[in-house]
């Protein structure tokens, strides 16, 4: 096997004209032309060497017909989970699909009706919100607290005072949390996944940051926490994020409960939706089996560029506060 080569991130890799929502499309966005595009969640650096590799031979190729994925695509997937998070999904559980936002949209479509409540927390990304708002459903926030320790915590008794005044089915749940940067505790999620088992909630991790994860920190897989939470729980989790592959556009959801992924998948099927992306099936794929050199490396570069904005917020700009990021490569 060769070696990774991609592994200088100091190197400046120019992405105007090339179709970057982040570079090529300000003005259209009704912004200055120079601004700085901190509001795109991708990262600068080319993605791993095997994974362009992959792609090359698969574009030398020239056919790009309908295509599936054999056992070793889940093979890969599962050893990631795995070896990462000591997490073992069963290959039955897992559908596939081009994204977590469209996952979140038919987790709303199959399991709550027009009018219905959609539980999320705020501050969180913006296209959870969406997902229920745009489908005819009513927002409802548990908001985050941010408390003395200079961390945002979940506020259990108003969880669950949502949850029964609202009648909620569906919790829109981000772990690692964006924006905060929150990686919840073994604690923190067996609480919340207690309240969602006595109230018969649906929960929807949407754990695409997983990977992020620094210090001390651990980030648990949520159905791993009890095994009684696998009969509600669907996990998102994408190789997009970490591999800096959002434009291939593959996501993995994890649903253990039959009757949630039949129900789940007849969503995703009603959407006209059904083969992935070839590309973003192989460099997931690829990705996940010789990636974890290029992974660490990014990892360790993003956490250099954590201590340098801390450093520089605290001596040239001691008027703005970093919170402290456990997980996530969001500040």
């Amino acid at each position: 096997m060769q070696n990774e080569k991609n592994l200088n991130f100091d190197r400046i890799v120019d992405r105007k004209n090339t179709y970057s929502l982040k570079y090529d499309f300000a003005v259209e966005r009704n912004r200055p032309e120079d601004i700085l595009p901190m509001w795109v969640a991708d990262m600068d650096f080319p993605t791993s060497n095997f994974i362009t590799d992959e792609l090359k031979k698969r574009a030398e190729h020239g056919i790009f017909g309908y295509s599936e994925v054999k056992r070793e695509y889940f093979d890969a997937v599962y050893s990631w989970m795995d070896k990462h998070f000591n997490w073992q999904p069963k290959e039955e559980w897992l559908v596939k699909t081009p994204g977590v936002v469209f996952a979140l949209a038919m987790a709303v479509k199959a399991f709550t009706e027009k009018g219905d409540c959609v539980l999320v927390q705020q501050p969180v990304y913006y296209s959870l919100s969406e997902a229920v708002e745009d489908n005819d459903r009513v927002l409802i926030s548990n908001d985050l607290q941010l408390e003395s320790d200079g961390k945002y915590h979940i506020d259990f008794e108003d969880l669950e005072r949502k949850i029964t005044e609202n009648n909620i089915k569906l919790f829109l749940f981000c772990s690692p949390q964006n924006p905060t940067g929150r990686v919840w505790t073994e604690e923190e999620l067996l609480k919340v996944g207690e309240i969602c088992q006595k109230y018969g909630v649906i929960l929807v991790s949407d754990e695409i940051h997983q990977d992020f994860v620094f210090g001390s920190n651990r980030h648990s897989v949520f159905p791993s926490i009890k095994k009684e939470f696998e009969d509600f729980a669907i996990v998102c989790t994408s190789p997009t994020k970490t591999f800096n592959i959002a434009g291939l556009q593959i996501s993995n959801i994890f649903i253990p409960n039959p009757a949630l992924r039949r129900a789940f998948i007849k969503q995703v099927y009603a959407a006209g939706y059904s083969q992935c992306n070839i590309m973003g099936l192989i460099a997931c794929e690829t990705a996940y089996k010789y990636g974890e050199e290029w992974y660490q490396a990014v990892k360790a570069y993003i956490k250099g560029n954590i201590d340098y904005t801390r450093n520089f917020l605290k001596n040239e700009l001691p008027e703005v506060k970093l919170i402290e990021p456990e997980g996530t490569y969001l500040l």
